[in-house]
């Protein structure tokens, strides 16, 4: 099933105001008066300057909105480690869940035969019992104690530029477990067209640095240079 992921909402003229935060600094203008002035050229380069100096803070003034919808639980436990964020998501203790039909099944179990037969099996058994506690007036923040990682949820978040460049960093990796990566790599593929000049050269580390920075950790069948150049053409 393809990763459904919709940029909700981004700052507007986003470039133009991390790049007036960028020259905040070193001139003596005010900050509207610098923003006023600013073509959006100019502020494109002065990102691309300031950022590759290791100046990411100018970037946090932008903020970006995604809804992430149908993914399991097991991915949005990893997604909300990441602390510099604003999270809202859909709650089991007012949602019912029908198993049968809302969990997400991973692609080495949905390609293996025997494997999936199991998988469904188990997932069944586990909706008829939830609909039972359901039905026995069970509350639903105590039936859902039986819901699997597998359940399907939609999660709304905000990031700031700089922080999504650490999150695209870690999740768009060939390590990064199989869900985040869809999900982060579209989530940079939509800001990279709604900002380009704050996402340039955002990706993995392999990307951003040039190098893996995974050592021996790093995945047998890692290409760098396809990686690159995929993540380049995003």
């Amino acid at each position: 099933m393809p990763v459904k992921v919709k940029l909700l909402r981004y700052t507007n003229d986003a470039e133009l105001l991390c790049g007036a935060a960028a020259l905040t600094s070193t001139r003596s203008g005010t900050p509207s008066e610098i923003l006023r002035k600013l073509d959006p050229e100019t502020a494109r380069q002065v990102i691309k300057r300031v950022t590759g100096y290791g100046h990411g803070s100018v970037i946090e003034h932008a903020s970006f909105t995604f809804s992430i919808e149908g993914v399991s639980r097991a991915m949005t436990h990893q997604l909300v480690r990441h602390r510099i964020a604003s999270y809202t998501q859909q709650s089991q203790r007012y949602v019912a869940y029908d198993m049968l039909e809302s969990y997400v099944t991973p692609p080495s179990i949905e390609n293996d035969g025997e494997a999936k037969k199991l998988y469904d099996q188990a997932l069944a058994s586990i909706s008829r019992v939830y609909e039972a506690l359901l039905k026995m007036k069970i509350p639903k923040e105590d039936a859902r104690f039986i819901l699997p990682n597998a359940a399907k949820t939609n999660i709304i978040v905000t990031m700031n530029a700089r922080e999504l460049r650490h999150f695209f960093n870690l999740r768009c990796c060939a390590r990064a477990q199989w869900e985040m990566r869809e999900v982060a790599t579209e989530m940079l593929r939509q800001a990279k067209k709604a900002a380009p000049a704050l996402f340039e050269n955002a990706g993995p580390t392999c990307v951003e640095l040039g190098y893996c920075v995974e050592g021996k950790m790093k995945p047998a069948e890692c290409n760098l240079e396809e990686i690159r150049q995929r993540f380049k053409k995003l």
